[in-house]
């Protein structure tokens, strides 16, 4: 019940280009491909595709923590996401 609501604020508060948007679709994406890898844990070719999904998102957060630390946060926040380490 508690994703139902957390798509409904985001999608409707946020315009769907946005680096939030495109995090959260990201994110969902993740979650539906690791419930799949938990049952089919030889499925390689999903294994790539969220390894690349994966590697967006990381890039877009590391794109939103340079240029706005504090929407970052409350992104980061509101996911349920571990911040990036920094190098």
């Amino acid at each position: 019940m508690l994703k139902n609501t957390r798509i409904s604020v985001i999608s409707e508060e946020e315009n769907r280009g946005s680096v939030e948007f495109q995090v959260f679709r990201f994110t969902n994406k993740i979650q539906r491909l690791t419930s799949h890898l938990e049952l089919h844990k030889k499925d390689y070719l999903s294994q790539r595709g969220l390894r690349k999904i994966l590697g967006k998102r990381q890039r877009l957060l590391a794109y939103l923590a340079k240029n706005n630390r504090v929407r970052y946060k409350e992104l980061i926040g509101r996911l349920s996401i571990r911040e990036t380490k920094t190098r």
